[in-house]
């Protein structure tokens, strides 16, 4: 598919009515079909004008702080373009009207992608962002990304490879896993056991079918207190029992510091004391602290990464043809940044 040049093209634009979703896909995003059409619009003023060959240098800042993600696919974007591009580098992190990235060039050659390269920024460093204030809450233990569930299928990858560099230890979602070089991390679901009827039956056969050096994670509060689930177990299982897992439902409570208590100190009193406890369900950084303290081992946290807000990026034209030029209420010219590095 070329890329959108004028407003002309979007006119002769024509899609199968049995698409199958309406998420884009990256043919659509290199030709610029998810940008908002005023930049469109623009492009053909300033070529009415004679203006849209005009080398112009634009920065992005945000207004909050954050881990800096999604550099990597602005790259991707903007790699076969005429322009030079200078940024942060992925992870690290930012302050408030802090340059991120700039870029120079002809505004035909990127204008039309600003707002692909704001959503390619906003989203994942609101994501890496909030993951690393769970990792800051764990401290010393590990927890993995069980997002996906709560994001379009399309997204979902994108957020768990944000949630990766913020500071989780594994993701659950099959693509990001593999993408990044790992293998997806992950126990069982209730649906496991409701189906099977019994923890114990199915924690049996899971123990025979999965290899020796998967760790063997079960999930105990389907049908019977936690706590006589949790042994039950154990005894079957023994050293080939690497945790179970917390995930008690609202409904019932959820994971208090309590139950985690005398989940562990039931388990070492009949000398399973090898055997970790893993705690999902709802999980923020508060209650992470307060389950960690309690004996927690480790966590699977979703809703908290999955549901944070993208953090905002805004674009300003800084130079036209090398003059300093700013929108009323900032200062003309480049605002340097000695961390930026050369990508394009």
């Amino acid at each position: 598919m070329k890329q959108l040049k004028s407003l002309d093209d979007i006119k002769k634009l024509k899609f199968e009515k049995e698409r199958m979703f309406y998420s884009a896909e990256h043919e659509d995003i290199l030709a610029g079909l998810t940008t908002d059409i005023y930049f469109l619009r623009t492009l053909d003023i300033l070529n009415n004008m004679g203006l849209a060959e005009q080398e112009v240098t634009a920065e992005i800042f945000a207004r909050k702080p954050g881990i800096f993600v999604g550099i990597e696919e602005v790259k991707n974007v903007l790699k076969d373009k005429n322009i030079e591009m200078w940024a942060l580098e992925e992870g690290q992190k930012f302050q408030p009207k802090e340059t991120l990235v700039r870029i120079k060039g002809s505004y035909k050659d990127f204008g039309i992608f600003e707002s692909v390269i704001l959503g390619c920024l906003a989203s994942p460093s609101g994501w890496a962002t909030a993951a690393n204030r769970v990792k800051e809450a764990c401290g010393d233990k590990n927890f993995v990304c069980f997002g996906t569930r709560h994001l379009h299928p399309s997204v979902a990858p994108v957020m768990e490879k944000a949630a990766r560099i913020g500071g989780a230890s594994a993701v659950s979602n099959i693509l990001t896993a593999k993408l990044l070089g790992e293998d997806p991390s992950g126990t069982l679901p209730h649906a496991s056991f409701l189906i099977a009827g019994d923890t114990l039956s199915v924690a049996k056969a899971y123990n025979n079918i999965m290899p020796k050096n998967h760790k063997r994670i079960v999930l105990v509060d389907t049908f019977k207190d936690e706590v006589e689930e949790s042994l039950r177990i154990a005894k079957e299982l023994g050293k080939d029992l690497y945790g179970i897992r917390l995930d008690t439902p609202s409904e019932r409570g959820g994971v208090t510091p309590e139950l985690i208590k005398e989940v562990r100190a039931k388990l070492d009193i009949n000398g399973y004391d090898w055997v970790k406890i893993f705690v999902s369900g709802g999980l923020t950084p508060e209650r992470i602290e307060i389950l960690s303290q309690a004996g927690a081992d480790a966590f699977g946290v979703g809703s908290y990464i999955s549901g944070a807000p993208a953090i905002d990026m805004t674009m300003d034209i800084k130079e036209v043809a090398g003059k300093a030029v700013a929108k009323r209420g900032r200062i003309p010219g480049l605002v340097e940044n000695k961390r930026l590095v050369k990508m394009i």
